[in-house]
């Protein structure tokens, strides 16, 4: 009896894990975490226009490629200056690689002249499990009416090196470009690539 409910317990674990997913072309999960500035986010606030998540850690040498050229910086500024809202979303656990205080968050926002709209720390990992986001970076697009219009890869350069930023396909941007322009994401889901977002389990 026991080994039936723990395989049952297990079964229910996987479906939900599989349900909310967050696949291209079905609804995004509503959630809501408290910014790097004290104050609560939920997805849901942003109804009725584009969002941009990007999973992110500071210390990962696949976020630093993206940061240290300013790639990851210049597409942040270009889409939120077209209204797009841009999250940064920290999923990694207390004394793992990439956790921040909400302060050093801060700090780093303004070494490292970023521009998200805002950067929502996920200590728990509950977000990141939700998205089923795997690596920094790993990205989403959300059209206005909460659906899920891309997930995966920033590039087709699943490398470390900076230089591949030059020449690179920017899947994102890609796909930002198209729906903005009303046209069908052409590209909706890559494999994402990087350090594995560094979750307490």
């Amino acid at each position: 009896m026991k080994a039936y409910r723990l395989l049952a317990a297990l079964l229910v674990l996987a479906l939900s894990t599989t349900m909310f997913a967050a696949k291209a072309g079905e609804a995004a999960p509503d959630f809501s975490l408290v910014d790097s500035n004290g104050k609560t986010v939920k997805l849901s606030d942003f109804k009725g226009k584009f969002v941009v998540l990007e999973w992110h850690n500071q210390g990962c040498p696949y976020v630093k490629k993206h940061y240290g050229t300013g790639n990851m910086q210049r597409l942040q500024k270009e889409w939120t200056a077209k209204g797009v809202v841009w999250l940064t979303i920290i999923s990694s656990a207390p004394g793992k690689q990439g956790f921040v205080s909400a302060q050093e968050e801060n700090m780093y926002i303004k070494q490292m002249n970023a521009a998200p709209t805002a950067a929502l720390l996920d200590p728990s990992g509950e977000v990141g499990k939700l998205y089923s986001a795997k690596t920094t970076p790993h990205m989403f697009v959300i059209d206005p009416k909460g659906s899920v219009l891309y997930n995966g890869a920033i590039d087709d350069r699943p490398t470390a090196n900076p230089d591949d930023v030059n020449g690179a396909n920017n899947y994102l941007n890609a796909a930002l470009t198209e729906a903005l322009a009303g046209k069908p994401v052409s590209n909706p889901t890559t494999k994402p690539y990087g350090c594995s977002v560094k979750y307490a389990d």
